[in-house]
């Protein structure tokens, strides 16, 4: 699917724009934009890294701003939006153990790990559902993005594998 999401666009935009928006989306983030920078678009490492986390940072201040309101207003009109934050809730509060415990700090490290489910999207909802100030929260995001955004490079170009 995200393939196809990335030809489509790449027919669009040029390629520094389909890196942002690739970031910007909640499935591939930034784990998905550095290597199509890379490996795809052949761009050098500072290239990608910037467009990367440029990307990636977009949606954290509406999301952080609108969430609550956003999913109150569609929740009380459709059943199938009530289900879905249900459902999104309940399984970030699940998967955020690091954030209820460390609450900020913790939010960092939730953000920094490049795996599934740990983005800067979830990391937006950990931090409305553990309330943490919005402040703190977008510092902590975005702190927890750059660190991802080091670590999906280093993993991207191989380095990692050297030692």
């Amino acid at each position: 699917m995200i393939q196809e999401i990335i030809k489509f666009l790449n027919r669009l935009f040029p390629p520094e724009l389909v890196t942002v928006l690739v970031a910007a989306l909640p499935v591939s983030e930034l784990r998905g934009s550095i290597p199509l920078a890379l490996g795809v678009f052949h761009f050098p490492v500072e290239k990608a890294f910037f467009l990367s986390i440029i990307g990636n940072l977009i949606p954290i201040i509406p999301l952080l701003l609108f969430l609550e309101s956003v999913s109150k207003w569609l929740s009380m009109r459709f059943n199938w939006a009530e289900k879905f934050f249900s459902w999104l809730f309940a399984r970030t509060k699940k998967r955020s153990k690091l954030v209820e415990k460390y609450g900020a700090v913790g939010l960092i490290f939730f953000v920094a790990i490049p795996l599934p489910v740990t983005g800067a999207w979830t990391g937006c909802v950990a931090a409305f559902l553990f309330g943490i100030r919005r402040r703190w929260a977008a510092f902590s995001i975005a702190n927890g993005v750059l660190i991802a955004g080091v670590i999906v490079t280093l993993v991207s170009l191989g380095v990692i594998k050297i030692f």
